[in-house]
């Protein structure tokens, strides 16, 4: 099985739940990890596509709220550090805008600060609906990630991160796509 992930990254925590679910995913699949500014617009070749951002304003990042993420770093007392790339886009958003019909199983998480939903929304659930337009086969519900006020990993995070990469690609085996 051929795996993309695709993930947009502020502070290096959404990069970081990325490469874990990866490396959940690694047995006996070839996984391809990228950054959004690196991912392709053609999927071909791909079996499974698992797209993960950083929750902003409810929902997936805007050229405006990646902008915002520069104010964070230069805080007094801030220990971020900005992702190459970060502030200028492009983002999860504008990436999904550019995929054609894609028929290949997809899943989708991100990552959000430990509250209710309701207060905090969930990119998750909106690139996941996004993948679904697309014609792709949502294949698990969309998982959120969580981190601090500060936007670190809470701790187990990237130990529940691997474990849904497991269970993804055990689902992803089984699910079928239009093209079965």
């Amino acid at each position: 099985m051929r795996v993309a992930v695709v993930y947009e990254s502020m502070f290096g925590s959404t990069r970081l739940v990325a490469e874990a679910i990866a490396k959940g995913l690694t047995a006996g699949t070839d996984v391809r990890v990228m950054g959004v500014a690196d991912a392709p617009d053609v999927l071909d070749g791909f079996d499974l596509l698992v797209v993960g951002g950083p929750t902003h304003a409810w929902g997936m990042s805007w050229p405006s709220t990646r902008r915002g993420a520069t104010l964070r770093v230069g805080k007094p007392g801030s220990d971020l550090v900005l992702e190459p790339g970060a502030d200028v886009g492009p983002g999860l958003r504008e990436w999904l805008a550019s995929l054609g019909g894609v028929d290949v199983r997809a899943a989708a998480f991100d990552t959000r600060i430990k509250s209710p939903v309701l207060f905090t929304g969930r990119a998750s659930r909106s690139i996941g609906r996004h993948l679904a337009r697309l014609g792709l086969t949502v294949v698990a519900p969309p998982e959120s990630f969580l981190v601090d006020k500060e936007s670190h990993l809470l701790p187990g995070e990237l130990d529940r991160a691997l474990a849904w990469g497991v269970q993804l690609s055990a689902v992803a085996e089984g699910a079928p796509t239009g093209r079965d």
